[in-house]
This record gives structure tokens, C-alpha cells and sequence, in this order.
């Protein structure tokens, strides 16, 4: 693994290998469903619907409208995109290119 994670542990490895091995959406809705809260899950959705907005470059007002998010969530998410570890441009730019 070329990027030295502040978070890496047997645990962390564990899931994302895990989360690796889903297949297919209905995996994804399974597997999520025991090993999240109905409140984790939404606001896993929440932060991603946020991430593409803002790389959309739309105004945190029309994001807290879209999603109902807090600004101080779309500033925490905003603060990721820009000084973060990559992960939300990297997914990002790979949705874009399957569309």
C-alpha cells in the first residue's frame, strides 16, 4: 500500500477487505444494513451527495438546501476535497469517467 494511512490497523485492513469483496448493490445494501445504523448509513450518503456538490462547485447554501446538511458538515467535507487524502476526488473523477 503506497499511502501511509494516520488511521491503519489489523481492524481498518480487516473491513476494507471486507468491503472489497461485495460484489454487487445488493451486497453493498446487505452488508451495510448490519454493520451500520440506519443514521450511519444516511449520513455516509449525506457526506457523499456533499462531496459531489461541492465538486460540482455549487454554493454551501445550495448544498444545505439539496441535502440538509449543516455547513459546518459541507465545510468539514469541503476541508476533506481540498487538504484531505484523496478518497472523495479519486471516486469522484471515476464516476465521472462511467458516466
Amino acid at each position: 500500500m503506497a499511502y501511509d494511512s494516520k488511521f491503519k490497523s489489523k481492524d481498518l485492513d480487516d473491513l476494507f477487505e471486507a468491503v472489497l469483496l461485495l460484489k454487487d448493490e445488493e451486497e453493498c445494501y446487505r452488508f451495510f444494513e448490519d454493520i451500520c445504523t440506519i443514521n450511519e448509513i444516511h449520513a455516509l450518503a449525506q457526506r457523499w451527495q456533499v462531496a459531489k456538490l461541492l465538486s460540482e462547485k455549487k454554493t454551501y447554501a445550495e448544498i444545505e438546501a439539496a441535502t440538509k446538511a449543516s455547513t459546518a458538515t459541507i465545510s468539514r467535507i469541503n476541508k476533506c476535497l481540498v487538504y484531505g487524502a484523496d478518497g472523495y476526488q479519486r471516486i469522484i473523477s471515476r464516476m465521472n469517467e462511467k458516466e
